[in-house]
């Protein structure tokens, strides 16, 4: 029986449907008509006659049914016993006295291994483990001139698993990776093929749990070289060789790879030799280069660093005389910061050198103290202007017989205190420089004393005034100092 395509127009099957009604009809006008003029004929030959036209209808019907619709059916190639007799033989010939313990050309020369890598996929690296995954399928061609073969009907052999443990395979192992595991659904992601030359080519697939000792010391801007490195375990190289081939290590689309903080630049591989007191070992070696993004860690951390140290310059606005506004506002910023620094090492091993990002941190840190240890200076310098050390000393020369005398006098003259009937040993003192050592002096009169001529003059009481403009220009300067450092030195 002939297939039929099932995708048809809903017109064929009216047309289909019409053309058999129609010779329905005409059967049953020819019986009609048939039946009066076989009156004469015995009972035993209408039936016979009605099946001969019966027939001829449905042979008319089929015949009309398959010239309106075309044959669809795909021919498929199918092997010939004799093919699969030839591979039966091929392989019983060869395994019959294969020993594939043995390697080939043991005792003659060292066996070539081409060695071809795709990467599928590479991510998530794990910054705080070390350690980088990837998705490979790995491949391997090498010579046995023990499963050489003549056939002229069939010059390669592509086989599945079940084949994998009947001959020799390179012990290949690769020497970074913390785990690794092969894929097995829905069978062994396994491929062995057998040139009637001897080649053989053998890939599987693999997920490697590579290791990767990343440098921090640029982070959250560097750049890394994860190696990934294989050998033979215990073939040294005068028995085992393995060669990149032409275009050897190629990456598949890496729309579906799992680099979130990552970009990926390129590849490249290497040839080593690696020195062993079992022997000298060929070494392959494939570097992924990878240079991280910032966007995450420029969110997470440094724009609130950088907020929190430009709200600790809101108290230098704010009066002196306003204590409380001005301490809890040096208080929160600092605690803010120690939050946002202990965040910022999570992501980070315990590395015991300083990172970019912890340089940065510690920096920021240090404005929101140095604001609030601002305040504090300017505080307890204030308060020397109510109580000036010549009063004291006045005062300690009173005697009990003088106890009724009248209290000095206190005079405020453009916001600064005075103390009217200070005695002319104090004021002398403090022009001639006996009692304000240094730069910072806190009466007015000692400004114009001849210790102070060629020195700058600063007034401690004005220090707010200082610290608008020098804290935001010194943190300017730091933050130019410091991208352009490491983005671009």
């Amino acid at each position: 029986m002939r297939t039929r395509t099932h995708f048809l127009p809903n017109y064929d099957f009216v047309q289909g449907n019409a053309k058999q009604m129609n010779v329905k009809e005409d059967l049953e006008r020819l019986v009609a008509r048939d039946q009066w003029r076989s009156a004469s004929m015995t009972s035993a030959c209408s039936p016979w006659f009605l099946l001969f036209l019966m027939a001829l209808n449905a042979s008319c019907v089929t015949s009309d049914y398959e010239d309106d619709y075309e044959d669809v059916t795909v021919q498929k190639m199918m092997p010939t016993k004799s093919q699969q007799s030839d591979a039966t033989k091929i392989l019983n010939g060869l395994l019959k006295d294969y020993d594939r313990k043995l390697r080939p050309d043991i005792g003659v020369k060292p066996t070539l291994i081409d060695v071809d890598i795709l990467v599928n996929s590479i991510g998530p690296v794990s910054s705080i483990d070390m350690e980088y995954q990837i998705d490979i399928i790995f491949a391997q061609t090498w010579i046995d001139s023990r499963l050489r073969y003549n056939s002229s009907s069939m010059k390669i052999l592509t086989l599945n698993s079940n084949m994998v443990g009947l001959i020799w395979l390179p012990d290949t192992i690769f020497r970074n990776s913390k785990n690794a595991d092969a894929h097995w659904i829905t069978t062994p992601n396994q491929l062995l093929r057998i040139w009637n030359n001897g080649k053989i080519l053998y890939t599987l697939r693999l997920t490697i749990n590579a290791e990767c000792q990343l440098q921090l010391h640029n982070f959250p801007m560097d750049e890394h070289s994860c190696p990934l490195i294989f050998s033979s375990y215990g073939y040294p190289r005068d028995e085992m060789v393995y060669k990149w081939r032409r275009n050897s290590v190629e990456a598949a689309d890496q729309k579906s790879w799992r680099l979130y903080q990552f970009d990926f630049i390129g590849l490249r591989n290497t040839t080593n030799i690696i020195k062993t007191t079992a022997g000298d070992y060929v070494a392959m070696t494939v570097y992924f280069d990878l240079r991280r993004r910032m966007g995450y860690f420029t969110i997470q951390t440094y724009i609130p660093c950088i907020l929190t140290v430009v709200l600790s310059w809101v108290s230098f606005w704010i009066k002196k005389d306003a204590t409380p506004a001005r301490t809890a506002l040096g208080i929160t910023t600092v605690l803010t910061m120690t939050t946002l620094s202990t965040v910022a090492r999570t992501s980070l091993p315990r590395v015991s050198y300083v990172t970019a990002m912890d340089l940065f941190v510690t920096v920021c840190f240090l404005f929101v103290f140095a604001a609030l240890m601002e305040y504090a200076t300017l505080n307890y310098y204030s308060s020397w202007t109510r109580s000036p050390p010549c009063m004291d000393r006045k005062r300690h020369n009173y005697s009990v017989l003088d106890a009724g005398q009248p209290p000095p006098t206190v005079v405020t003259l453009n916001n600064t205190t005075y103390w009217q009937d200070l005695d002319d040993t104090c004021a002398s003192q403090c022009l001639d420089g006996k009692d304000c050592f240094g730069f910072f002096c806190c009466y007015d009169d000692c400004k114009d004393g001849a210790w102070r001529r060629g020195r700058v003059h600063v007034d401690l009481l004005d220090l707010d005034a200082y610290s608008r403009v020098f804290f935001p220009a010194s943190f300017f300067l730091f933050n130019v100092v410091y991208w352009v450092g490491y983005l671009y030195l």
